[in-house]
């Protein structure tokens, strides 16, 4: 299972979400550990990317307008990665 950690503006983001766009994000979620724990890549669907112009930074798709940006920390348990949830919430987070 991997790790993660939420930098404070993500706290803040998330917040502000509707309940029902925090469900989305929870399933959006729950696929992306899957995927991550499959090790063949994320399903097309999450649409996970590089932020142009921001190296190690990448984004999800969760809902129509709703993306999450993450980036990867240093293992906190031997070969599991571990995501830094950076920010979350509708298009304009990037």
């Amino acid at each position: 299972m991997p790790t993660y950690a939420r930098l404070p503006r993500f706290d803040r983001d998330f917040a502000a979400l509707t309940p029902e766009e925090r469900q989305q994000f929870a399933k959006a979620v729950g696929n992306f550990i899957a995927d991550l724990k499959a090790e063949r890549g994320f399903r097309k669907g999450l649409r996970v990317k590089g932020v142009q112009g921001s190296k190690g930074v990448y984004e999800m798709t969760w809902a129509a307008d709703g993306r999450a940006t993450f980036s990867y920390g240093a293992s906190v348990r031997a070969g599991e990665a571990h995501v830094i949830w950076r920010r979350v919430g509708k298009h304009e987070i990037l």
